[in-house]
């Protein structure tokens, strides 16, 4: 690969026919980040966060009502009982959430397809993989594309410390990972609950080990249990406005619904000490300042940079590009472009042999780019990933989806790319020029055994899906 290929194809999201191959790779992919837009026209069609979460609300308390009424059914006869969930409720379900969704998901691609800054772009999916959420969880269907749109883009050329706080008050976070009613043990509510002797609801700690282990200083780095305990109480109180009706609704005041809100009345009282620092802020400054610390710690520092260096240069991160972009967050205290402009003048990076297996979303995306097909519909483009294996914004766990070639390279996904790939190709037009198209979108890194294999094809579709599918398009 040259250099063009590798800021095109590793750096950015993959060529398209129509664009100029840059002359200067680094200097085309320094300049995207004075041309980024955080908001582009895709994202126009969403539907706004008060809206989604005011109808997440809605399903919430029906579903409450409900389970009362599963339970007054549970003493009629079996042939009258039926299901509990009123119809308002199922429609919700089956409609309301997978239309907001599917809005996002096609957001999100028709940006990718045509962003003026890939490479940019490409770095919001990698924070958004970061900090992963999954629509796995009811709740937080209609939201996880939010978490990307508002939390990410808006801080991907911003400071870390920025969107780890704006991450970890999003809604879709605080629903993902069950924050939102974490109750302390000695706030008001919890003695509340504990005098009645109800014991469903407590303390969680789940957001409190997710930042520690994933979103910020990373496994085994010096963290004990008892620092997880008590940063999930300092967390407490950390919810969404509008989520709930009636009295979980008065304890939130007048918070806007859809925005992040502290509740007192759940809050653990007291100072806490976490990983030997104390903090005695009051409400929900103590949290802020946990999160100030751990974004300042030089263990978040090269775990971010163990990340940044696996995604450009390989799945063994080089250990002297790791220590070079730890350095430069510290220098910069977290200031994101000081670590770009280090990864885009990394060495590592710029090998000529290809260093990564391209992700399900990433092949897609540089399939789509190359073909200039971006009026491909979101449920269409969702049902390709779905086959692949790597559906939009649904990893497995909080720690998202897998970034090494060995999660995506077995044999059976390489059957299904080849089959989405003569889907995709058929659907391009029969003018296309796969020869030529080949020769753009992989400028001085194609092989001649593909160059021939492409020329001896039987039919511009089937040249175009062995362009597709080939050791050239499917690596970067």
């Amino acid at each position: 690969m040259n250099s063009s290929a590798i800021a095109l194809n590793r750096f950015g999201l993959g060529a398209r026919s129509g664009d100029a191959v840059p002359a200067d790779g680094k200097a085309w992919l320094l300049g995207q980040l004075g041309r980024f837009e955080p908001r582009p026209k895709p994202l126009a069609a969403v539907p706004p966060r008060r809206e989604i979460v005011g109808q997440l609300a809605d399903y919430i308390a029906e579903q409450r009502m409900a389970g009362r009424a599963k339970k007054q059914a549970a003493a009629m006869p079996a042939d009258q009982q039926g299901d509990g969930i009123p119809d308002s409720a199922k429609r919700f379900l089956r409609k309301g959430i997978r239309d907001d969704y599917m809005v996002m998901v096609g957001a999100r691609l028709e940006a990718a397809l045509t962003t003026g800054a890939p490479f940019v772009e490409r770095l919001v999916h990698f924070w958004a993989n970061h900090f992963a959420v999954s629509v796995d969880k009811l709740p937080v269907v209609p939201l996880a594309g939010l978490l990307e749109f508002e939390a990410i883009r808006p801080h991907v050329l911003g400071k870390f410390s920025d969107m780890l706080i704006a991450v970890e008050q999003h809604p879709a976070m605080l629903l993902y990972l069950d924050q939102a009613q974490s109750i302390g043990p000695d706030s008001r509510a919890g003695q509340f609950i504990a005098a009645r002797g109800r014991q469903k609801r407590g303390l969680n700690e789940n957001l409190a080990r997710e930042i520690l282990e994933l979103h910020t200083l990373g496994v085994r780095t010096g963290y004990t249990q008892a620092d997880v305990t008590e940063f999930a109480r300092a967390l407490t109180g950390w919810t969404v406005g509008g989520l709930g009706r009636g009295p979980a609704a008065r304890m939130l005041g007048n918070a806007p619904t859809g925005e992040f809100a502290f509740a007192e009345m759940i809050h653990q009282p007291g100072d806490r000490l976490i990983m030997g620092r104390r903090y005695d802020q009051d409400g929900e400054h103590q949290a802020q300042a946990v999160l100030l610390d751990l974004a300042a710690n030089p263990a978040t520092a090269r775990h971010l940079a163990t990340k940044l260096a696996r995604h450009f240069a390989g799945d063994d991160p080089p250990p002297a590009m790791v220590d070079r972009l730890a350095q430069a967050y510290l220098r910069s205290g977290g200031d994101l472009p000081t670590v770009y402009r280090a990864l885009v003048a990394s060495p590592e990076a710029w090998a000529p042999q290809p260093l990564k297996f391209k992700t399900p979303w990433e092949w897609s995306v540089s399939a789509l780019r190359a073909l200039n097909q971006s009026e491909l519909d979101a449920t269409t483009a969702g049902a390709l990933l779905q086959q692949l294996g790597q559906p939009v914004w649904k990893p497995g766990s909080p720690a998202g989806f897998d970034d090494i070639a060995a999660s995506w390279a077995a044999p059976e996904a390489l059957v299904r790319r080849v089959e989405v790939a003569q889907r995709i190709a058929d659907r391009a037009s029969s003018a296309v020029d796969p020869r030529a198209l080949a020769e753009k979108v992989l400028p001085g890194s194609l092989s001649e055994p593909t160059r021939s294999a492409i020329a001896r094809a039987e039919s511009p579709a089937e040249g175009l899906a062995l362009l597709l599918v080939s050791p050239e398009f499917v690596r970067r």
